[in-house]
Protein backbone atom coordinates (compact mmCIF):
# COMPACT_ATOMS: atom_id res chain seq x y z
CA UNK A 1 0.00 0.00 0.00
CA UNK A 2 1.18 3.34 -1.14
CA UNK A 3 2.41 6.27 1.74
CA UNK A 4 -0.59 7.95 3.13
CA UNK A 5 -1.42 11.19 3.15
CA UNK A 6 -2.20 12.88 6.24
CA UNK A 7 -4.61 15.74 5.46
CA UNK A 8 -5.52 17.04 9.26
CA UNK A 9 -1.44 17.34 10.40
CA UNK A 10 -0.45 20.95 11.72
CA UNK A 11 3.11 22.22 11.11
CA UNK A 12 4.76 22.39 14.73
CA UNK A 13 2.19 20.27 16.24
CA UNK A 14 0.62 16.91 15.25
CA UNK A 15 3.52 13.99 15.22
CA UNK A 16 4.42 13.32 11.68
CA UNK A 17 3.62 9.28 10.38
CA UNK A 18 6.99 7.26 10.00
CA UNK A 19 6.98 5.98 6.33
CA UNK A 20 6.68 2.41 6.22
CA UNK A 21 9.79 0.09 6.12
CA UNK A 22 10.87 -0.31 2.23
CA UNK A 23 9.28 -3.70 0.71
CA UNK A 24 12.10 -6.65 -0.64
CA UNK A 25 11.98 -7.35 -3.49
CA UNK A 26 9.92 -10.88 -3.83
CA UNK A 27 11.11 -13.64 -6.08
CA UNK A 28 9.72 -13.54 -9.85
CA UNK A 29 6.34 -15.19 -10.22
CA UNK A 30 5.59 -14.85 -6.29
CA UNK A 31 2.89 -12.11 -5.41
CA UNK A 32 4.24 -9.30 -3.17
CA UNK A 33 2.48 -9.24 0.50
CA UNK A 34 0.14 -6.37 1.38
CA UNK A 35 1.31 -4.37 4.73
CA UNK A 36 -1.85 -4.27 7.14
CA UNK A 37 -3.24 -0.71 7.32
CA UNK A 38 -1.63 1.56 10.12
CA UNK A 39 -4.15 3.22 12.48
CA UNK A 40 -3.53 6.63 12.10
CA UNK A 41 -2.38 8.63 15.54
CA UNK A 42 -5.41 11.06 16.72
CA UNK A 43 -4.49 13.94 15.65
CA UNK A 44 -4.54 17.08 18.09
CA UNK A 45 -7.27 19.96 17.41
CA UNK A 46 -5.30 22.98 16.07
CA UNK A 47 -5.82 26.44 17.46
CA UNK A 48 -8.13 28.27 15.00
CA UNK A 49 -5.09 30.47 14.50
CA UNK A 50 -2.60 28.73 13.49
CA UNK A 51 -2.72 28.33 9.43
CA UNK A 52 -2.78 24.85 7.72
CA UNK A 53 0.36 23.87 6.21
CA UNK A 54 -0.56 22.80 2.58
CA UNK A 55 -0.46 19.25 1.32
CA UNK A 56 2.90 18.04 0.09
CA UNK A 57 3.25 18.49 -4.11
CA UNK A 58 0.26 21.37 -4.20
CA UNK A 59 1.22 24.59 -4.60
CA UNK A 60 1.22 27.01 -2.34
CA UNK A 61 -1.87 29.51 -2.12
CA UNK A 62 -1.31 32.65 -3.18
CA UNK A 63 -0.94 35.70 -0.54
CA UNK A 64 -4.56 37.22 -0.06
CA UNK A 65 -5.46 40.39 -2.28
CA UNK A 66 -4.89 43.28 0.60
CA UNK A 67 -1.56 41.55 1.24
CA UNK A 68 -0.66 41.90 -2.20
CA UNK A 69 -1.77 45.18 -2.50
CA UNK A 70 -0.30 46.12 1.04
CA UNK A 71 3.29 44.82 -0.64
CA UNK A 72 2.54 46.37 -4.20
CA UNK A 73 1.70 49.87 -2.51
CA UNK A 74 3.10 50.23 0.75
CA UNK A 75 6.82 50.47 0.64
CA UNK A 76 7.03 53.35 3.13
CA UNK A 77 4.84 51.20 5.91
CA UNK A 78 1.36 53.13 5.04
CA UNK A 79 -1.86 51.37 5.97
CA UNK A 80 -4.34 50.06 4.17
CA UNK A 81 -7.74 49.85 5.83
CA UNK A 82 -11.16 48.77 3.70
CA UNK A 83 -9.53 49.13 0.43
CA UNK A 84 -8.04 52.81 1.47
CA UNK A 85 -4.83 53.21 1.10
CA UNK A 86 -3.31 56.14 3.93
CA UNK A 87 0.46 57.07 3.19
CA UNK A 88 2.61 57.91 6.32
CA UNK A 89 2.92 60.92 7.13
CA UNK A 90 6.31 62.73 6.69
CA UNK A 91 6.22 66.38 8.35
CA UNK A 92 9.36 68.58 8.86
CA UNK A 93 10.07 69.29 12.34
CA UNK A 94 8.96 72.90 13.74
CA UNK A 95 11.61 73.81 15.64
CA UNK A 96 14.96 72.36 13.82
CA UNK A 97 16.86 73.32 16.96
CA UNK A 98 15.58 71.56 19.63
CA UNK A 99 18.95 69.70 19.71
CA UNK A 100 21.36 72.33 19.38
CA UNK A 101 22.46 73.91 22.97
CA UNK A 102 21.48 77.54 22.76
CA UNK A 103 20.87 79.94 25.94
CA UNK A 104 17.29 80.34 26.49
CA UNK A 105 16.55 83.83 24.82
CA UNK A 106 18.04 82.16 21.33
CA UNK A 107 15.55 79.06 22.39
CA UNK A 108 12.80 81.41 23.02
CA UNK A 109 13.28 83.58 19.55
CA UNK A 110 13.79 80.10 17.57
CA UNK A 111 10.65 78.04 18.77
CA UNK A 112 8.98 81.43 17.24
CA UNK A 113 11.05 82.79 14.30
CA UNK A 114 12.06 79.42 12.92
CA UNK A 115 10.20 79.94 9.86
CA UNK A 116 12.98 82.72 9.21
CA UNK A 117 15.19 80.26 8.62
CA UNK A 118 14.88 79.10 5.33
CA UNK A 119 14.63 82.51 4.46
CA UNK A 120 18.06 83.70 6.15
CA UNK A 121 19.68 80.34 4.10
CA UNK A 122 18.52 81.62 0.91
CA UNK A 123 20.02 85.51 1.63
CA UNK A 124 23.53 82.90 2.83
CA UNK A 125 23.50 81.80 -0.62
CA UNK A 126 22.74 85.24 -2.77
CA UNK A 127 26.12 86.46 -3.92
CA UNK A 128 26.84 89.99 -5.47
CA UNK A 129 29.79 90.31 -7.88
CA UNK A 130 32.72 92.91 -7.22
CA UNK A 131 33.80 94.78 -10.29
CA UNK A 132 35.07 98.63 -10.76
CA UNK A 133 31.58 99.47 -10.93
CA UNK A 134 29.82 97.67 -7.82
CA UNK A 135 29.20 100.79 -5.93
CA UNK A 136 25.99 101.89 -8.23
CA UNK A 137 24.55 99.27 -6.89
CA UNK A 138 23.95 100.74 -3.34
CA UNK A 139 21.74 103.62 -4.81
CA UNK A 140 18.71 101.49 -5.00
CA UNK A 141 19.23 100.59 -1.31
CA UNK A 142 19.68 104.12 -0.88
CA UNK A 143 16.16 104.88 -2.49
CA UNK A 144 14.42 101.91 -0.04
CA UNK A 145 16.34 104.24 2.87
CA UNK A 146 15.00 107.64 1.85
CA UNK A 147 11.52 105.80 1.64
CA UNK A 148 11.19 104.34 4.84
CA UNK A 149 12.33 107.42 6.67
CA UNK A 150 9.55 109.29 4.51
CA UNK A 151 6.61 106.57 5.99
CA UNK A 152 8.50 107.37 9.32
CA UNK A 153 8.05 111.03 9.41
CA UNK A 154 4.69 111.29 7.51
CA UNK A 155 3.06 109.15 9.99
CA UNK A 156 4.37 111.27 12.89
CA UNK A 157 2.65 114.72 10.92
CA UNK A 158 -0.32 113.36 10.72
CA UNK A 159 -0.54 113.33 14.74
CA UNK A 160 -0.92 117.19 13.83
CA UNK A 161 -2.16 118.29 10.51
CA UNK A 162 -5.23 118.34 9.05
CA UNK A 163 -6.23 118.38 5.55
CA UNK A 164 -8.57 121.23 5.29
CA UNK A 165 -8.77 124.84 3.40
CA UNK A 166 -9.26 126.72 7.12
CA UNK A 167 -6.43 124.73 9.38
CA UNK A 168 -3.64 123.47 6.82
CA UNK A 169 -1.79 126.23 7.09
CA UNK A 170 -2.08 126.94 10.21
CA UNK A 171 -1.22 123.25 11.26
CA UNK A 172 1.70 123.47 9.36
CA UNK A 173 3.24 126.63 11.45
CA UNK A 174 1.88 124.99 14.85
CA UNK A 175 4.42 122.50 14.00
CA UNK A 176 6.70 124.25 12.44
CA UNK A 177 7.01 126.35 15.63
CA UNK A 178 5.33 124.76 18.56
CA UNK A 179 5.47 120.82 18.51
CA UNK A 180 8.81 119.80 20.14
CA UNK A 181 11.15 118.16 17.19
CA UNK A 182 8.39 119.28 15.18
CA UNK A 183 10.42 121.43 12.66
CA UNK A 184 13.05 118.60 12.53
CA UNK A 185 10.36 116.03 11.42
CA UNK A 186 8.95 118.17 8.74
CA UNK A 187 12.34 119.48 7.84
CA UNK A 188 13.65 115.58 7.27
CA UNK A 189 10.15 114.76 5.69
CA UNK A 190 10.99 117.15 2.90
CA UNK A 191 14.67 116.70 2.52
CA UNK A 192 14.12 112.78 2.16
CA UNK A 193 11.67 113.40 -0.63
CA UNK A 194 13.91 114.80 -2.59
CA UNK A 195 16.65 112.68 -1.49
CA UNK A 196 14.62 109.82 -2.77
CA UNK A 197 13.51 110.81 -6.18
CA UNK A 198 17.32 112.03 -6.46
CA UNK A 199 18.80 108.11 -5.78
CA UNK A 200 15.69 106.93 -7.61
CA UNK A 201 17.08 108.60 -10.99
CA UNK A 202 20.34 107.85 -10.17
CA UNK A 203 19.41 104.54 -9.57
CA UNK A 204 17.24 103.96 -12.52
CA UNK A 205 20.26 105.57 -15.08
CA UNK A 206 22.96 103.69 -13.84
CA UNK A 207 21.02 100.45 -14.28
CA UNK A 208 20.19 101.88 -17.99
CA UNK A 209 23.81 101.97 -18.65
CA UNK A 210 25.12 98.83 -17.40
CA UNK A 211 22.29 96.67 -19.22
CA UNK A 212 20.64 95.42 -15.98
CA UNK A 213 17.58 95.28 -17.65
CA UNK A 214 18.30 92.59 -19.94
CA UNK A 215 17.27 88.84 -20.04
CA UNK A 216 15.45 87.72 -17.68
CA UNK A 217 15.19 91.04 -15.57
CA UNK A 218 13.05 93.29 -18.09
CA UNK A 219 10.34 93.02 -15.58
CA UNK A 220 12.55 94.12 -12.99
CA UNK A 221 12.87 97.52 -14.99
CA UNK A 222 9.47 98.05 -15.73
CA UNK A 223 8.46 97.61 -11.99
CA UNK A 224 11.50 99.61 -10.95
CA UNK A 225 10.02 102.74 -13.95
CA UNK A 226 6.59 102.53 -12.07
CA UNK A 227 8.28 102.77 -8.76
CA UNK A 228 10.01 105.87 -10.31
CA UNK A 229 6.25 107.42 -11.61
CA UNK A 230 4.59 106.32 -7.99
CA UNK A 231 7.61 108.32 -6.53
CA UNK A 232 7.00 111.61 -8.43
CA UNK A 233 3.08 111.13 -8.13
CA UNK A 234 4.39 111.66 -4.12
CA UNK A 235 6.31 114.98 -4.92
CA UNK A 236 3.16 116.10 -7.02
CA UNK A 237 0.61 115.30 -4.14
CA UNK A 238 2.15 116.25 -1.36
CA UNK A 239 3.46 119.47 -2.80
CA UNK A 240 -0.08 121.61 -2.26
CA UNK A 241 -0.03 120.14 1.43
CA UNK A 242 1.47 122.93 3.53
CA UNK A 243 -1.11 125.29 1.54
CA UNK A 244 1.35 128.13 1.22
CA UNK A 245 1.21 130.53 -1.77
CA UNK A 246 3.59 128.49 -3.61
CA UNK A 247 2.80 125.35 -3.38
CA UNK A 248 -1.23 126.34 -4.31
CA UNK A 249 -0.17 128.07 -7.35
CA UNK A 250 1.99 125.98 -8.70
CA UNK A 251 -0.58 122.75 -8.21
CA UNK A 252 -2.68 124.97 -10.54
CA UNK A 253 -0.17 125.61 -13.27
CA UNK A 254 0.41 121.99 -12.92
CA UNK A 255 -3.02 120.52 -13.23
CA UNK A 256 -3.73 123.11 -15.67
CA UNK A 257 -1.03 120.88 -18.29
CA UNK A 258 -3.62 117.97 -19.07
CA UNK A 259 -6.31 119.71 -21.18
CA UNK A 260 -5.27 120.37 -24.04
CA UNK A 261 -5.09 116.81 -24.37
CA UNK A 262 -8.26 114.67 -25.21
CA UNK A 263 -10.38 113.92 -22.35
CA UNK A 264 -7.83 116.11 -20.45
CA UNK A 265 -10.78 117.87 -18.52
CA UNK A 266 -12.21 114.79 -16.75
CA UNK A 267 -8.55 114.26 -15.72
CA UNK A 268 -8.52 117.74 -14.44
CA UNK A 269 -11.61 117.56 -11.91
CA UNK A 270 -10.99 114.62 -11.19
CA UNK A 271 -7.53 115.64 -9.53
CA UNK A 272 -9.07 118.96 -8.77
CA UNK A 273 -12.77 118.19 -7.40
CA UNK A 274 -13.95 120.76 -9.45
CA UNK A 275 -13.07 123.15 -11.95
CA UNK A 276 -10.25 125.16 -9.48
CA UNK A 277 -7.58 124.27 -7.05
CA UNK A 278 -9.62 124.60 -3.81
CA UNK A 279 -10.28 123.06 -0.28
CA UNK A 280 -11.61 120.10 -2.11
CA UNK A 281 -8.28 120.19 -4.10
CA UNK A 282 -6.35 119.33 -0.79
CA UNK A 283 -8.43 116.60 0.12
CA UNK A 284 -7.95 114.87 -2.58
CA UNK A 285 -4.13 115.54 -2.88
CA UNK A 286 -3.96 114.31 0.84
CA UNK A 287 -5.72 111.32 0.38
CA UNK A 288 -4.03 110.03 -2.77
CA UNK A 289 -0.49 111.21 -0.67
CA UNK A 290 -0.95 109.24 2.59
CA UNK A 291 -3.34 106.21 1.39
CA UNK A 292 -3.62 105.51 -2.50
CA UNK A 293 -0.10 106.02 -3.72
CA UNK A 294 1.45 104.01 -0.62
CA UNK A 295 -0.10 100.95 -1.34
CA UNK A 296 0.22 101.18 -5.08
CA UNK A 297 3.79 101.81 -4.04
CA UNK A 298 3.65 98.75 -1.38
CA UNK A 299 2.56 96.39 -3.91
CA UNK A 300 4.74 97.31 -6.79
CA UNK A 301 7.92 97.46 -3.83
CA UNK A 302 7.45 93.86 -3.37
CA UNK A 303 7.31 92.69 -6.57
CA UNK A 304 10.67 94.58 -7.51
CA UNK A 305 12.40 93.02 -4.37
CA UNK A 306 11.18 89.38 -4.86
CA UNK A 307 12.13 89.21 -8.44
CA UNK A 308 15.91 91.21 -7.07
CA UNK A 309 16.28 88.26 -4.98
CA UNK A 310 14.92 85.21 -7.12
CA UNK A 311 17.30 86.90 -10.41
CA UNK A 312 20.06 88.33 -8.47
CA UNK A 313 22.42 91.21 -9.77
CA UNK A 314 23.62 91.53 -12.84
CA UNK A 315 27.31 92.26 -13.92
CA UNK A 316 28.03 95.17 -17.00
CA UNK A 317 28.08 92.97 -20.75
CA UNK A 318 31.56 91.58 -21.13
CA UNK A 319 33.33 91.62 -17.95
CA UNK A 320 32.85 88.08 -17.01
CA UNK A 321 34.66 87.50 -19.88
CA UNK A 322 36.78 90.15 -20.10
CA UNK A 323 37.92 88.42 -16.13
CA UNK A 324 36.52 91.95 -14.78
CA UNK A 325 34.98 90.56 -12.12
CA UNK A 326 37.18 90.64 -8.79
CA UNK A 327 34.92 87.84 -6.95
CA UNK A 328 31.59 87.52 -5.35
CA UNK A 329 30.74 88.43 -1.54
CA UNK A 330 27.23 86.97 0.26
CA UNK A 331 24.61 89.27 0.15
CA UNK A 332 23.81 88.03 3.52
CA UNK A 333 25.31 89.69 5.44
CA UNK A 334 28.47 91.21 3.83
CA UNK A 335 26.69 93.21 1.41
CA UNK A 336 23.33 93.78 3.60
CA UNK A 337 26.08 95.27 6.02
CA UNK A 338 27.76 97.87 3.61
CA UNK A 339 24.21 98.67 2.35
CA UNK A 340 23.84 99.53 6.19
CA UNK A 341 27.08 101.95 5.93
CA UNK A 342 25.70 103.54 3.25
CA UNK A 343 22.48 104.32 5.16
CA UNK A 344 24.15 105.99 8.09
CA UNK A 345 26.09 108.14 5.38
CA UNK A 346 22.27 109.18 3.81
CA UNK A 347 20.98 109.73 7.36
CA UNK A 348 24.09 112.34 8.20
CA UNK A 349 23.33 113.90 4.80
CA UNK A 350 19.80 113.94 5.75
CA UNK A 351 20.45 115.28 9.05
CA UNK A 352 22.57 117.89 7.85
CA UNK A 353 20.75 119.58 5.12
CA UNK A 354 17.91 119.90 7.22
CA UNK A 355 19.43 121.88 9.99
CA UNK A 356 21.31 124.11 7.33
CA UNK A 357 18.89 124.49 4.40
CA UNK A 358 15.49 123.91 5.91
CA UNK A 359 12.28 125.19 4.10
CA UNK A 360 10.71 127.93 4.12
CA UNK A 361 7.45 128.20 5.62
CA UNK A 362 6.08 130.84 3.49
CA UNK A 363 2.55 132.46 3.00
CA UNK A 364 -1.08 131.05 3.19
CA UNK A 365 -2.46 130.70 0.24
CA UNK A 366 -5.41 133.18 -1.28
CA UNK A 367 -6.73 131.76 -4.15
CA UNK A 368 -8.51 135.13 -5.15
CA UNK A 369 -4.87 136.95 -5.33
CA UNK A 370 -2.85 137.07 -8.39
CA UNK A 371 -0.09 134.55 -8.51
CA UNK A 372 2.96 135.73 -7.68
CA UNK A 373 6.21 135.96 -10.18
CA UNK A 374 8.19 133.39 -10.30
CA UNK A 375 6.04 129.81 -9.61
CA UNK A 376 7.64 126.74 -10.88
CA UNK A 377 7.33 123.29 -10.01
CA UNK A 378 9.81 121.32 -7.67
CA UNK A 379 12.71 120.14 -9.32
CA UNK A 380 12.22 117.02 -10.48
CA UNK A 381 9.93 118.71 -13.04
CA UNK A 382 11.91 120.80 -14.31
CA UNK A 383 13.01 119.44 -17.41
CA UNK A 384 8.82 118.94 -18.38
CA UNK A 385 8.06 122.43 -16.84
CA UNK A 386 10.99 123.99 -19.89
CA UNK A 387 9.72 122.06 -22.48
CA UNK A 388 6.61 122.85 -21.97
CA UNK A 389 7.74 126.86 -22.03
CA UNK A 390 9.50 126.36 -25.01
CA UNK A 391 6.61 124.83 -27.03
CA UNK A 392 4.67 127.79 -26.51
CA UNK A 393 3.25 127.64 -30.42
CA UNK A 394 0.02 126.62 -31.70
CA UNK A 395 -0.37 123.07 -30.57
CA UNK A 396 2.92 122.83 -29.01
CA UNK A 397 1.28 121.75 -25.32
CA UNK A 398 -0.34 118.77 -26.55
CA UNK A 399 2.97 117.88 -28.73
CA UNK A 400 5.47 117.71 -25.45
CA UNK A 401 2.20 115.75 -23.71
CA UNK A 402 2.44 113.46 -26.72
CA UNK A 403 6.67 113.19 -26.33
CA UNK A 404 6.63 112.67 -22.71
CA UNK A 405 4.03 110.08 -23.07
CA UNK A 406 5.60 108.33 -26.48
CA UNK A 407 9.43 108.60 -24.56
CA UNK A 408 7.82 107.15 -21.34
CA UNK A 409 6.46 104.47 -23.33
CA UNK A 410 9.40 103.57 -25.36
CA UNK A 411 11.36 103.88 -21.82
CA UNK A 412 9.72 101.02 -20.41
CA UNK A 413 9.62 98.96 -22.96
CA UNK A 414 13.35 98.94 -23.49
CA UNK A 415 14.52 95.58 -22.45
CA UNK A 416 11.97 94.08 -25.16
CA UNK A 417 13.43 96.25 -28.13
CA UNK A 418 17.23 95.75 -26.76
CA UNK A 419 17.68 92.23 -28.67
CA UNK A 420 21.42 92.62 -28.92
CA UNK A 421 21.95 92.95 -25.10
CA UNK A 422 19.44 90.07 -24.37
CA UNK A 423 21.83 88.04 -26.21
CA UNK A 424 24.53 89.44 -23.74
CA UNK A 425 26.47 91.76 -26.48
CA UNK A 426 26.92 95.60 -26.67
CA UNK A 427 24.14 97.80 -27.78
CA UNK A 428 25.91 101.37 -28.38
CA UNK A 429 22.56 102.43 -29.96
CA UNK A 430 20.60 102.11 -26.64
CA UNK A 431 23.71 103.42 -24.95
CA UNK A 432 23.44 107.07 -27.07
CA UNK A 433 19.86 106.93 -26.69
CA UNK A 434 20.34 106.60 -22.87
CA UNK A 435 22.78 109.99 -23.08
CA UNK A 436 20.90 112.08 -25.04
CA UNK A 437 18.11 111.37 -22.38
CA UNK A 438 20.27 112.18 -19.61
CA UNK A 439 21.77 115.17 -21.31
CA UNK A 440 18.28 116.51 -22.09
CA UNK A 441 17.34 116.31 -18.49
CA UNK A 442 20.17 117.68 -17.33
CA UNK A 443 19.94 120.64 -19.47
CA UNK A 444 16.58 121.45 -19.14
CA UNK A 445 16.86 121.66 -15.56
CA UNK A 446 19.87 124.02 -15.43
CA UNK A 447 17.90 126.67 -17.94
CA UNK A 448 15.24 126.46 -15.44
CA UNK A 449 17.86 127.27 -12.92
CA UNK A 450 19.17 129.88 -14.44
CA UNK A 451 16.21 131.40 -15.25
CA UNK A 452 14.31 130.60 -11.85
CA UNK A 453 17.14 130.09 -9.09
CA UNK A 454 16.59 127.16 -6.56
Amino acid sequence: MGEEKNTNAVAGKAPVKPKPPAAKASAPGKPQPVAPAAKAPVQAKPKPSAAKAPAPGKPKPAAPAKTKARLADDPEGGILRKGVYKPKEERADANPFKGSRISAVNAWMQDRFSVVTPILDYLKKKEVPQHRLSFWYYFGGLTLFFFIIQIITGLLLLLYYRPTEAEAFARFVYIQMEVPYGWLIRQVHAWSANLMVLMAFIHMFSTFFMKSYRKPRELMWVSGFVLLLLTLGFGFTGYLLPWNELAFFATQVGTEVPKVAPGGNFLVELLRGGPEVSGETLTRMFAMHVVLLPGLVMLVLSAHLMLVQVLGTSTPIGYKEAGLIKGYEKFFPTFLAKDAIGWMIGFALLIYLAVMFPWEIGVKADPLAAAPQGIKPEWYFWAQFQLLKDFKFEGGELLAIVLFTVGGIVWTLVPFIDTRASREERSPLFTIFGILVLAFMLIETYRVYLDYGW
